[in-house]
């Protein structure tokens, strides 16, 4: 049995394993499926009120657009990703020129009610309230994030999306870089309060971000006893020996409270990530640090572990792009004129801003892998310069696309007349699944990886068929919006 069990894990670690990635736009047409069911759960949303009451209809149709057409997308679909966005595309477009549902009368205030609050949105109380298409593109990257770490141990996931050997790209390497870019994005909340007034001293913000990292750091080492102590299959060239990506998210609160102190230097989170990424590929690039990340030998604690460590450079600089984002998108955004110019709204609206800053990484993007640029190639396992700007440009790109569809479908969202009709109008905007995810994100991401290594220890996938892969995926991924929508209807938030 030991015998058997170490072959299924060698066949496993070579079955995994990838070599070359897909390319960008197969990549971005696959995970283009996201958005384009957002869509059509907004049309559906605004036009017919489809999800007003949550009735059992309303949830499942929630669940097999926001989670079942992900996972085909990824599976299924993965050849013909196109046809599935079309697929969903036609509905929304159909349910878009249908008349529009007869909306509910509202509640008729008794006389000597309190007026509303104010008539301008400057008058509302939360300078930071909740948006739905932020809602909407972190529940759509947890979903695909908790998808993909199961189905990439199925044969119905296709061997280009796992995780690249050395240089490539991939879904899995997008989707790793995604989540610390989501991460920074929502960090940047406390960023902002702490701009209202003093900032705290550096000792105290280490203290506050040691809280922080002491559970993710604890559930790092969880899982390296656990998978060492079961002998589950690992690849060693993705973070290392003992280094896990909870190490990686763990050690990023101290650290960005040291480059906190830089900001009075350098007052601009996107040049200080920019600036962190184009120093470390100076030092990949100058150094002999490539090729001993590459091709040393593992002989002591730091070359055993050299792809987490080092790699966390990469990370970091995708964690302070992600909290620049966040500086202009988390914030109550102000009224524009509606003759405003298209300068003005670039500079000025948070989809101007957003849309701007895609172009933006995405230019550096372009030089800094084409061959009149600087002729790099991305790498996950380095998390070098080619990566940083790829994940950057990526994220910025699927939120401007999540703004745009709120723009779309919920205008109505801005310039409401009080906190609790603001409140009601966003609630409404958002799909009860997603903000489910995005409420206990890290409790559900760490669920997924329990029962990854449950499914793994207890069926066989590499030998199960496609029919049966997606009964078990299915099952995988419904189980988790259950947990997360119980959580959410209890109102409890769990916090790692």
């Amino acid at each position: 049995m030991v015998v058997a069990a170490n072959g299924y894990k060698a066949q496993k670690e070579a079955f995994v394993s990838n070599l070359t990635g897909g390319t960008v736009w197969e990549i971005n047409t696959v995970t283009l499926v996201a958005p384009t069911a957002v869509l059509l759960w907004s049309v559906l949303q605004s036009r017919q009120r489809f999800f007003v009451p949550y009735t059992p209809a309303a949830c499942l149709t929630d669940f097999l657009l926001n989670c079942a057409a992900i996972l085909f997308a990824t599976t299924l679909y993965s050849s013909i990703p196109l046809a599935l966005n079309l697929l969903l595309l036609t509905p929304a477009v159909l349910a878009y020129f249908t008349p529009a549902a007869t909306p509910r009368h509202a509640k008729i205030k008794p006389p000597g009610a309190p007026k509303a609050q104010q008539t301008s949105p400057a008058g509302l109380s939360d300078p930071f309230p909740i948006k739905p298409f932020v809602t909407a593109y972190r529940g759509t990257m947890m979903v695909i994030t908790c998808v993909a770490i199961l189905a990439v141990d199925f044969r119905v996931f296709p061997r280009r999306f796992g995780k690249v050997e050395n240089w490539g790209t991939s879904l899995m390497d997008l989707g790793v870089g995604s989540f610390v870019f989501s991460s920074g994005l929502v960090s940047a909340r406390s960023a902002l309060k702490e701009r209202t007034g003093k900032m705290p001293s550096l000792s105290r913000r280490l203290i506050t971000a040691a809280r922080h990292s002491l559970p993710l750091l604890v559930l790092g080492f969880v899982r390296l006893y656990s998978v060492k102590g079961l002998d589950y299959a690992e690849h060693v060239t993705e973070y290392g020996v003992h280094w896990n990506f909870f190490f990686t998210l763990g050690l990023l609160p101290p650290f960005v409270a040291l480059f906190q102190s830089l900001f009075s230097i350098i007052p601009s989170y996107a040049a200080l990530a920019l600036l962190l990424g184009i120093v470390y590929e100076a030092i990949l690039g100058f150094t002999d640090l490539k090729a001993f990340i590459l091709t040393a030998p593992r002989t002591d604690l730091l070359s055993k572990n050299r792809e987490g460590i080092f790699s966390f450079f990469g990370y970091l600089a995708i964690f302070l792009a992600g909290q620049a984002t966040g500086m202009y998108v988390l914030p109550r955004e102000e009224t524009l004129p509606k003759d405003a110019s298209l300068s003005t709204q670039l500079r000025r609206s948070v989809l101007g801003k957003l849309v701007l800053w895609s172009v933006v990484w995405t230019s550096l993007f372009a030089f800094s892998t084409s061959y009149y640029g600087l002729v790099l190639s991305v790498s996950r396992r380095l998390a070098n310069l080619p990566y940083f700007l790829w994940v950057a440009a990526f994220n910025c790109g699927q939120l401007a696309l999540f703004c745009a569809i709120e723009r779309f479908c919920f205008p109505n969202i801005r310039g409401t007349p009080d906190n609790e009709t603001e409140r009601q109008r966003r609630k409404e905007a958002t799909s009860r699944i997603l903000h489910a995810f995005n409420r206990n994100g890290l409790a559900v991401f760490l669920l997924a990886n329990l029962l990854t290594g449950l499914v793994n220890l207890s069926l066989p996938t590499l030998s199960m068929g496609h029919l049966q892969a997606m009964a078990v995926l299915l099952a995988y991924i419904g189980l988790l919006a259950g947990v997360a929508l119980i959580l959410d209807s209890r109102n409890i938030s769990i916090k790692l």
